[in-house]
This record gives C-alpha cells, sequence and structure tokens, in this order.
C-alpha cells in the first residue's frame, strides 16, 4: 500500500503577521484569531481524509509549543526551513520523501472549506502524472501534489504575485514534467475574499467543506453573536 503524505502548510496566528490585507477593515487582533480559525478548520479537514499520513509544516520555527497544542492526534509535524516559500516548499517535499513516501501534497491553511474530494482526486491523478496543481483564481495555487521531488518547480517563481500558476506551469512544460489540474478554488486574502466565504458558507455547493471555527468567528465578527 502506498505511503501518500497530506501536508498543511501553517503560519503561527500573530497579529501583523497573518492576514494582513485583511486589516483595514479587521484589528490585527482579530485578523489573527480569523486565520487561526482557518488553520483549525483546515487541520480538521485533513484529519478525517482516510489512507493518507497527514501533517503540519510550521512557521515560525520557535512556535513549536502552539502547533503542539492544537496539533490533532496522528499528525507529523516539522518545521518549514528556507530563506523564501519556494525553498521551504522544496524542503518539505525533500523531506517527505526521503521519508519514503510515495506522494506528497501540499495545501495552503487559506481555503478552510476546500471541498475534501478536491483533494483525495489530488492523490488519485498522482497515479497518472508527475505533478498536480489545485489552481486559485488569483492566480497561485491552493494545492501542489507531486509524484516525486522535483525541487526546480518552487526556484524563481515570483511568490504572492498573479503569476505563480503560470510560471510553475512554465517550469514543468520546459523540463517535460507532466502535469494535471484541478478545479479552481479561491484563497481567504481580502475582505471580499470574506463576504464570498460567509456567503459560501451560509450556501455550501460544490461539496465544499463545514468549516465550523471559522463560521462561529465570522459570526461574531459580522453581527456580534
Amino acid at each position: 500500500m502506498s505511503r501518500d503524505a497530506v501536508v498543511v502548510m501553517a503560519k503561527a496566528p500573530e497579529a501583523f503577521k497573518v492576514k494582513t490585507r485583511l486589516t483595514p477593515p479587521l484589528d490585527p487582533e482579530i485578523a489573527s484569531h480569523l486565520y487561526h480559525c482557518f488553520l483549525l478548520d483546515k487541520l480538521e479537514q485533513v484529519r478525517c481524509l482516510k489512507d493518507i499520513c497527514p501533517a503540519v509544516a510550521y512557521t515560525p520555527q520557535d512556535r513549536a509549543d502552539f502547533f503542539n497544542d492544537i496539533n490533532p492526534a496522528g499528525f507529523t509535524l516539522i518545521p518549514q526551513d528556507g530563506d523564501d516559500l519556494g525553498e521551504r516548499l522544496a524542503n518539505i517535499s525533500q523531506y517527505f520523501f526521503e521519508q519514503g513516501y510515495d506522494k506528497v501534497v501540499i495545501l495552503d491553511s487559506d481555503s478552510p472549506n476546500l471541498p475534501r474530494e478536491y483533494i483525495y482526486n489530488s492523490v488519485r491523478i498522482l497515479n497518472r502524472t508527475d505533478v498536480v496543481i489545485g489552481p486559485c483564481i488569483d492566480g497561485g495555487y491552493y494545492l501542489i501534489g507531486l509524484g516525486k521531488h522535483i525541487p526546480e518547480l518552487f526556484l524563481d517563481i515570483p511568490w504572492s504575485t498573479s503569476k505563480v500558476m503560470s510560471s510553475t506551469m512554465e517550469k514543468a512544460v520546459d523540463r517535460g514534467i507532466t502535469i494535471s489540474l484541478l478545479d479552481e478554488w479561491y484563497d481567504v486574502d481580502t475582505w471580499d475574499d470574506v463576504l464570498r466565504l460567509k456567503h459560501d458558507m451560509e450556501n455550501p455547493h460544490n461539496g465544499s467543506f463545514l468549516c465550523e471555527n471559522t463560521y462561529t468567528m465570522l459570526s461574531r465578527i459580522l453581527y456580534g453573536v
């Protein structure tokens, strides 16, 4: 039986360091609490997956105690290592393949209502392709899965721009790497994204994940309840 790792990229929810594009309208402390809820829901989303090995890759490295406190039983916990996002992703991939995993799927923690089926599909698709990517509407990606370690996919990418996805695709094509795409989804980075998330949680579709922590927090923010 194959060993497939699903890894959540996670930041400690510190004010002024997470969800900064939500401030304003949110206070930095409130924005950090909202991200904390995103993270809890993402861990629950992954915890319920069957036949995978769940993991969290966290930053900063000195917040291990926080992540040990919230980490569900059975999750592998490792610190992120690298000078930029590309190096951190490459190092995570290398770590899990060196541990003997057959596939490595890496998720962001900014899409709390991502349907679980998207994650399952990524693992299945890696049976027939080198790489699978879940594109975001902003030009980035919410998921990248690999059937082998391909560090060059993460080098010299213009992170935090609308060209992340296209640059990654170009690298794959130039190197003859087979790549498949999942359906598009969205990260929650801006206030408009928050309002979309609120609407989608109240009108679930496409099997979107019911993110209870996020819904409760948004109800407090928007309605004071």
